[in-house]
């Protein structure tokens, strides 16, 4: 069992490296963003409360981290914007991209599951 100082400075490296990569999604287009805030606020719940909290509350984040987390909540414009860019990235990778033949299905493959998945979750 890992002593509980170390355990904390896990979950908060986590919860810094979500938010860093989801600073990155927010001008790189093609990362997303909201999926690392939601591992960043959760991370931040087991080991940095102050960080979660700040999260909670922030103006532009912070209801939609609570939507999801009352009730898996995923906006419809979210749902299409997530959908146009899984859509985009598939037929880049099917046509632009040298892979094998069995990368070039199954990735778009997952983001189609990942696709039927999102839609199926509630709006509001």
């Amino acid at each position: 069992m890992l002593p509980r100082s170390v355990v904390l400075l896990l979950w908060r490296l986590l919860a810094l490296a979500c938010l860093l990569l989801a600073a990155i999604g927010v001008v790189l287009p093609g990362l997303p963003t909201v999926p690392f805030l939601l591992v960043a606020a959760w991370a931040g719940g087991h080991g940095w409360p102050a960080l979660e909290r700040w999260l909670l509350a922030h103006p532009r984040y912070g209801p939609g981290i609570r939507r999801w987390r009352e009730g898996g909540v995923i906006p419809r414009r979210a749902k299409w914007a997530a959908t146009l860019m899984m859509s985009a990235s598939a037929l880049v990778i099917v046509f632009l991209t040298p892979m094998p033949t069995w990368a070039k299905v199954l990735v778009p493959g997952t983001m189609a599951i990942v696709a039927l998945w999102m839609w199926g979750r509630p709006e509001r």
